[in-house]
């Protein structure tokens, strides 16, 4: 079973236990730092797209132009310097110590309103797992929408496939070959999305699923190994929300985790993670458990082999 829990203060070693060994969700009320970060997307978003409401900016531009400016928008985002202050304080209110906590970088997801546009910059994640591309087992996913949102437009969690294994192509994913081949070009993906993403190769089971709808800013925390997904966007706003990941050295050196059912991907996002301390990266030690995938082999093997 997978409970939410809502404004649970406990020491961030039983957390993190209970979202990557139990699957369970944390969600938490907006604070000052999280807000912070939210206001800084909002000011960014309300520029690029001159005054208007972002979340109905859509309707005032054909998607090349639209395209144009996310691309422009979110990596101002996610490389502003305001984020990398934030981004340790918010940790540090939700009791994460500096010393041993990293994160990556935050980026800004766009989901439109009746497919306007779902590849390239704005692409609609099917269902899947961050640990098929090449996140650790350790990793913990922080979200946060910017403006409200709804079960029309949220995001879905699929608890059958918590412990259960699912056919997938992520062994087709190398993370160190997309970010020198695909992240940089997403842009041009305007019609179709034939980057190399990894997804289930057999029918996903939508039900049961968890939605959970919190108010802008609040932060919303769940394994890498859950099985995710973008609900289709059919209200008539912009979806707009905030991620970034978050692991622990302590986790990272014991190879500590959710267990690895199904990912067969290569290359590693190790090099990403900032300490929230002081910016630095992980120890070279670590970072050479992760780089080749996985440490963890996949288990079940039998479950989730092809059909004969």
């Amino acid at each position: 079973m997978t409970t939410v829990y809502f404004d649970r203060s406990i020491p961030d070693d039983l957390r993190r236990a209970k979202l990557n060994h139990d699957g369970h969700l944390f969600a938490y009320s907006p604070n000052a730092p999280s807000l912070a970060l939210v206001d800084l997307a909002r000011e960014l978003l309300s520029d690029a797209f001159g005054g208007k409401d972002p979340r109905t900016a859509q309707y005032h531009y054909p998607v090349e132009q639209y395209a144009r400016i996310l691309s422009e928008v979110k990596p101002r985002f996610i490389h502003h310097p305001q984020c990398k202050k934030i981004i340790p304080a918010l940790l540090e209110s939700h009791g994460c110590d500096p010393e041993t906590t990293y994160f990556d970088v935050p980026r800004m997801r766009s989901s439109t309103a009746h497919d306007y546009l779902t590849t390239g910059i704005a692409y609609a994640f099917h269902a899947h797992r961050d640990t098929w591309y090449s996140a650790p087992l350790c990793q913990i996913n922080w979200w946060l929408p910017i403006y409200d949102v709804d079960d029309d437009n949220a995001l879905a969690f699929h608890p059958d496939y918590w412990r259960k294994p699912i056919r997938n192509s992520s062994e087709i994913f190398n993370y160190q070959s997309w970010n020198s081949n695909n992240r940089f070009n997403a842009v041009q993906h305007l019609k179709q999305e034939d980057r190399p993403h990894p997804r289930p190769t057999e029918i996903v089971a939508w039900d049961p699923s968890i939605v959970v709808i919190a108010a802008p800013g609040a932060p919303l925390l769940f394994s890498a190994s859950h099985l995710h997904s973008s609900i289709p966007n059919t209200s008539d706003e912009t979806r707009f929300s905030i991620d970034f990941r978050v692991v622990n050295l302590k986790d990272l050196r014991a190879l500590d985790g959710a267990p690895n059912l199904d990912c067969r991907c290569t290359g590693s996002a190790i090099g990403d993670y900032l300490r929230a301390s002081d910016l630095g990266h992980l120890p070279e030690d670590v970072q050479a458990l992760y780089l080749p995938g996985h440490p963890q082999p996949v288990q079940r093997e039998r479950a989730i082999a092809e059909p004969a």
